[in-house]
């Protein structure tokens, strides 16, 4: 599938793998790239934007948390804003097992409510034009970082609920599949708890693996959305791609 003049929108676009990746859908010449973000950062939408004049850059501040109906409410500015979307990247997560509530809330509950909230927009029961959702997942979501618990459980969630959506494309006219990041080399991982304190050393345990950079992870997490594969469960390690 071609990127080109395609409106993305993009949940968690500044984070670390979110950045990159921002700067690789640039190089697509979309039309339009809305980026949401729990943190404003002017300087990196200045850099984005200077990327490729051509691909109109917007920024609006979103908190996956927020409730299903503030939510709903930000992309029914967004849709009368650009009239259409064609892909929903959802992207937020956080890595601590001590915040377990809000890393089910990140990770999980608030890519189901972004979800939820677009299916108004493109369901084919409402005749909507139908899109594509590609969700950020990580392949402790069929592999589990066993020290982690609470965070591998809710990227498991986030796969299944994948597969769920893609089998109810038929009714729904929504695709969707996940990306599945590896170890990378972000601020997620150099610091962060495990559940109950069972290993105290988990980042240091984590990062003595190989791993790849954001950048590699950005080029080939944009060649999955290219190949735009309904129900794909794609793994994005050690700079390569892989169902």
């Amino acid at each position: 599938m071609s990127l080109t003049n395609k409106n993305v929108v993009f949940v968690a676009g500044l984070g670390c793998i979110g950045l990159d990746t921002s700067k690789e859908l640039l190089k697509r010449n979309l039309k339009n790239l809305v980026i949401l973000d729990r943190i404003d950062n002017p300087d990196a939408i200045a850099e984005l934007k200077a990327i490729n004049p051509k691909v109109t850059v917007t920024f609006f501040p979103y908190d996956v948390t927020a409730p299903l109906a503030e939510t709903a409410k930000l992309l029914k500015c967004i849709f009368s804003k650009f009239k259409t979307v064609d892909i929903l990247i959802n992207g937020a997560g956080i890595l601590d097992d001590h915040q377990i509530e809000r890393t089910i809330a990140v990770n999980y509950t608030g890519l189901v409510n972004t979800t939820t909230a677009i299916l108004d927009f493109w369901d084919k029961r409402k005749c909507g034009p139908g899109g594509i959702i590609c969700n950020i997942g990580s392949v402790t979501g069929f592999n589990a970082i066993y020290q982690v618990p609470v965070y591998s459980g809710s990227k498991a969630a986030v796969v299944n609920f994948t597969s769920s959506l893609a089998k109810l494309a038929p009714i729904t006219g929504v695709t969707a599949y996940t990306v599945n990041p590896g170890i990378t080399k972000t601020t997620l991982v150099q610091k962060f708890n495990s559940w109950l304190d069972v290993e105290p050393k988990v980042a240091e345990k984590l990062l003595e693996h190989p791993t790849q950079t954001t950048q590699q992870c950005a080029k080939n997490f944009v060649k999955a959305i290219e190949l735009n594969k309904n129900g794909a469960l794609w793994k994005l390690d050690l700079g390569t791609l892989e169902p």
